[in-house]
């Protein structure tokens, strides 16, 4: 990857859970738009680290890492940068202990549907179409 790739590329990891068709997801204190609970990669940290960590500080929850699969890699425009900054979000799901609560800057949980797209930001619009195609996502 060249510098200026790494400058317009934002690397972020989230985690997808689904329950009765519906998506977890969060909004930001300050921020009208969900995003799909996850961030973006610390120094030396492999996607599972990120993810992890990630979801202990938003969720309140711990990821099993040994549950964690793959469900794919998505890019586009990023919310709220200049264009031609993208955000590329890789995705999991995995199993989980604890019980979900809105920690660090996360106002709010919310289960979204496909219904929702309006309310999330360009990559996760991607993201819950590959979730409704795949039959996962409800209308």
């Amino acid at each position: 990857m060249t510098e200026q790739s790494r400058s317009t590329l934002i690397d972020k990891i989230a985690w997808i859970h689904l329950t009765g068709g519906r998506v977890l997801s969060t909004r930001s204190a300050g921020k009208q738009v969900y995003y799909l609970p996850g961030g973006k990669r610390e120094a030396g940290e492999s996607d599972l680290d990120t993810l992890v960590r990630e979801i202990r500080e938003e969720l309140t929850v711990r990821i099993d890492a040994a549950s964690a699969t793959h469900l794919g890699t998505f890019e586009a425009q990023a919310e709220g940068h200049a264009a031609g900054i993208t955000v590329r979000m890789t995705c999991y799901t995995a199993d989980y202990a604890g019980e979900l609560a809105a920690s660090s800057e996360i106002a709010e949980l919310v289960w979204l549907t496909l219904r929702d797209r309006d309310r999330v930001s360009p990559v996760d619009k991607i993201i819950f179409a590959h979730l409704h195609h795949a039959g996962l996502l409800r209308d």
